[in-house]
């Protein structure tokens, strides 16, 4: 019976319609086909509810990478969950997570991709808080509250398009860079982006929602919640006007640059990796809004391969370590753990942009575009230089984990690994390696070839050596105590910090109400309010009710006086 469980359902399921969108996918990139899918749900006089689907190359060929990478996955949950109680409830949830993300990817309106898109947010608030903890419930609420940002940017569009009397944007992508007055919906547009794919200053939620489990980790930061804001953006760009895509520009190389100097200085495992996420999110929308979409989805596509490799390495060594995240307490697992410390070399490579491996193709391609484009030399040297620091933190990943000493303790047993993970992974690690190149050929109507000075076209690798050098160099356990000294703390602590932007988008939005609040509850409802309302009427009631016990007592003394009142006042009267 166990072979009939969810898990293996679902991974059948997907795994055979992965497959199959492939070929359909390869077969429309052939022909150069685009369908476009009409299903009337309701029909009342003249009006008519029309629910439209687009098929083309990118949709399919998108589906059929979440359907692969899901597939894996739910089939690496079957053991890495095997002790949770509720583990087909966690299915399920993937399971509308990941449907959620073919609905968004396959809607030419707004109206069902709002659909999507709110779908994403709502399943991933279910799995952040999955862990049912504070620290899990803190990380939901700013996932969710961060993301309603960008749905209500895409309501407001929605409204805007009533303009147009259709919800069809991509009828009218270029009406709406030609039109003025309509460039509010590009606008409205991007911020959807921004906050969905952990732009600045909307990247303090994506290391929060490593409190999810973390197939799930493995699930978002590859093909499905982050990359959404990447597609959205791709489907729109040519509706993009100048000065918006350069303002994207700045923010996704800013994004770049404080996600990889903050991964260096930052201990948990599965962290580490999400801002490494988050720098190729940045990378993506860079390439994007200097308008090369193809080939941000291009790296969009095989970043999701590695990614999702390297997240269920990590799953696999947190897994093992019996729930230890910090890097500082691992070391020498390529002894212990072969196997698993293999696909992480072959996923981190991948992620450096090492020659052949999936990653190479679409970085240096992108950096020698970017060598090739008219940038000024702030973003020029922005690029390379957060290029670098991904080789740096990768190496020093290795130092901490792979090499050097076990430094949890001499007693501690580790487990062996699982073969229903292994399964998982490699199936990732084989896709890790050979996908870069079979994407490359099948994308691109033909091979790019840019031809650069020799020093140019060296200048991804020296900074990739650099790179290297620096991680293997400057994160040695006697630096690494040298500027952990006090001298230093303060520049540590705000590179380390994503330049406290999570303070900022915590305490920072949610202490002013909350002393408001406190002071309104104490100055208010208990101050004043209580001395003249409530408590006062009641006090008052006390004293006439005394008052009124006291006539009521049968003393002689009292009705003499009352006598005597009654009798002036009856003379006064006359």
């Amino acid at each position: 019976m166990k072979y009939l469980s969810l898990c293996f359902i679902s991974f059948f399921f997907f795994f055979f319609f992965s497959f199959f969108m492939f070929n359909f996918s390869m077969y429309f990139i052939m022909n150069d086909m685009v369908y476009f899918v009409e299903w009337e749900l309701v029909s009342l006089n003249s009006s008519s509810i029309v629910m439209t689907l687009l098929l083309d190359w990118m949709s399919l060929l998108f589906m059929s990478f979440v359907m692969l990478i899901s597939s894996l996955v739910i089939l690496y949950s079957e053991d890495y969950m095997s002790n949770d109680m509720t583990l087909n409830r966690f299915i399920f949830l993937v399971l509308m997570f990941v449907l959620s993300m073919i609905f968004l990817i396959i809607s030419p309106n707004l109206i069902s991709i709002l659909l999507g898109w709110d779908g994403l947010g709502l399943v991933s608030y279910c799995l952040v808080i999955y862990y049912q903890n504070v620290k899990s419930y803190n990380a939901g609420m700013l996932t969710a509250l961060s993301n309603r940002v960008g749905d209500v940017a895409l309501l407001m569009s929605i409204a805007w398009m009533l303009n147009f009397g259709s919800w069809n944007y991509i009828f009218y992508l270029d009406c709406m860079m030609n039109e003025y007055e309509l460039m509010l919906i590009s606008f409205l547009v991007v911020l959807a982006g921004m906050t969905k794919s952990a732009q600045i200053p909307f990247s303090a939620w994506l290391p929060a929602a490593m409190a999810a489990p973390t197939p799930v980790s493995a699930l978002v930061h590859s093909s499905t919640l982050v990359t959404a804001g990447v597609y959205l953006l791709i489907r729109f760009c040519k509706a993009f006007p100048s000065w918006l895509l350069s303002f994207l520009l700045v923010i996704s190389v800013l994004t770049m640059f404080m996600s990889g100097l903050g991964a260096n200085f930052e201990y948990d495992l599965k962290k580490i990796i999400a801002l490494s996420t988050l720098s190729q999110l940045g990378l993506m929308m860079s390439i994007l809004s200097m308008g090369f979409s193809d080939l941000a989805f291009f790296h969009l596509l095989t970043h999701a391969l590695f990614k999702a490799l390297l997240f269920m390495c990590a799953g696999m060594v947190i897994h093992n370590l019996k729930n230890f995240q910090d890097i500082r307490f691992m070391g020498n697992l390529s002894i212990f753990m072969p196997l698993t410390s293999s696909c992480f070399m072959i996923s981190n490579f991948a992620l450096c942009g090492m020659p052949f491996l999936a990653g190479f193709y679409s970085k240096d391609m992108i950096l020698e575009l970017v060598s090739m484009s008219n940038l000024n030399m702030f973003m020029y040297f922005m690029y390379f230089f957060s290029t670098g620091l991904t080789v740096c933190y990768t190496f020093r990943l290795f130092y901490y984990v792979l090499w050097g000493d076990f430094n949890l303790s001499p007693m501690f047993k580790l487990s062996e690994e699982s073969w229903m993970m292994i399964y998982g992974m490699m199936g990732l690690m084989f896709f890790a390696v050979i996908g870069g190149s079979m994407l490359n050929w099948m994308i691109f109507l033909t091979p790019y070839f840019i031809c650069l000075p020799l020093i140019m076209k060296m200048v991804p690798i020296m900074v990739s050596l650099l790179g290297l050098w620096m991680g293997s160099i400057l994160f040695k356990y006697s630096l690494n105590y040298y500027f952990s000294k006090f001298k230093y703390y303060s520049i540590m602590i705000f590179s380390g910090s994503m330049w406290f932007m999570p303070l900022i988008f915590t305490k920072g939005v949610s202490l002013s109400p909350l002393v408001m609040g406190l002071n309104s509850i104490k100055f208010i409802d208990l101050g004043w309010s209580e001395y003249f309302g409530a408590q006062n009427l009641y006090f008052v009631l006390l004293k006439l009710s005394g008052m009124n016990q006291w006539f009521q007592t049968n003393n002689l003394k009292s009705y003499f006086i009352i006598f005597l009142i009654s009798l002036i006042l009856i003379l006064l009267i006359i």
